[in-house]
């Protein structure tokens, strides 16, 4: 079996989920249904999710010397993830995200807190981690300088590398032509091609590292110049909070195990599918046994 030794960059953060009939409007109070604290953050998501899907995963990461910090880096723990290289910073607090879920959907307000002390320098104490992963997985929730120094130092030494471009923001066409595959939405992706300065070919080459994922329509990806739809999995669903981070895990397991990009793309979408039956994101990222018993039930459906 392939290496699958995959290292996450990313924000660990509290998810402080409220379910609500209405999301308010500006000077609204409104009643909601439950409130949940979850463990989130986009990068921690991703870990999770590729840690259920029987990855060997490390997270490099951030958080604040608080109790919300000791119980994400105990989850994380829990979840099989290699914490040795999450950051506890004094006197900041650490991460959260505030979460409104209503009819299916969601709306999110970010404090990065301890995820902006992610600095080039602590990726640079972290180089050998980076150095000997089978895959690096990133984001755009730390400072954009330190996702450009992990991925410089995973291109130097031939480490395949996938960035998940959300929050999105406008991006270094430097950043772009190192990283080997980019995962935005539909949205991140019209936003990512409008701010690039390129030529047609240039522009071309960007779209062959893309992976679009388009919700309930299903992931296009550009193979050989042509474009090819990847049908979405109908399924009830309950939350979608956290479905990218788990199609970004799946994803990077799945090229880890020797998957072409076609192979990989259609397997971390059904694990994206999964997730969103359950609230929370990562309370409905499912096992690798999950997945193939969900497949093996679609299959006979």
């Amino acid at each position: 079996m392939a290496d699958r030794n995959i290292t996450v960059i990313g924000s660990i953060n509290m998810d402080l989920v409220t379910s609500t009939a209405q999301i308010p409007k500006v000077g609204e109070t409104v009643l909601g249904n439950s409130f949940h604290t979850i463990p989130g953050g986009k990068g921690a998501n991703q870990a999770v999710a590729a840690a259920r899907l029987g990855a060997d995963v490390t997270m490099v990461g951030a958080v604040g010397n608080d109790s919300f910090g000791k119980t994400l880096v105990e989850h994380l723990i829990n979840e099989g993830i290699n914490t040795e290289n999450i950051v506890k910073v004094k006197d900041t607090s650490t991460g959260i995200a505030s979460i409104i879920v209503s009819e299916a959907d969601n709306s999110i307000i970010v404090v990065p807190g301890a995820n902006n002390h992610i600095t080039p320098e602590v990726i640079n104490k972290h180089k050998d981690k980076i150095i000997n992963s089978n895959i690096l997985l990133l984001q755009l929730e730390i400072p954009l300088e330190s996702v450009t120094r992990a991925v410089e130092l995973a291109k130097k030494h031939g480490i395949r590398t996938i960035l998940n471009p959300a929050p999105i923001q406008t991006l270094p066409k430097e950043l772009l032509e190192m990283v080997d595959y980019l995962t935005p939405n539909e949205h991140e992706q019209a936003l990512l091609f409008d701010s690039i300065d390129g030529t047609e070919e240039e522009l071309a080459k960007f779209k062959e590292k893309c992976i679009v994922t388009k919700g309930s329509k299903g992931v296009m990806i550009y193979k050989n110049g042509e474009k090819i739809e990847i049908p979405s999995i109908q399924v009830e669903a309950v939350d979608t909070t956290g479905a990218g981070d788990s199609f970004n895990g799946a994803l990077a397991t799945a090229l880890c195990e020797g998957l072409d990009i076609e192979e990989a793309s259609r397997f971390a979408n059904v694990v994206g599918a999964i997730s969103v039956t359950k609230l929370g994101a990562q309370t409905g990222m499912p096992t690798k046994k999950e997945v193939e018993e969900f497949m093996h039930l679609h299959k006979s459906s």
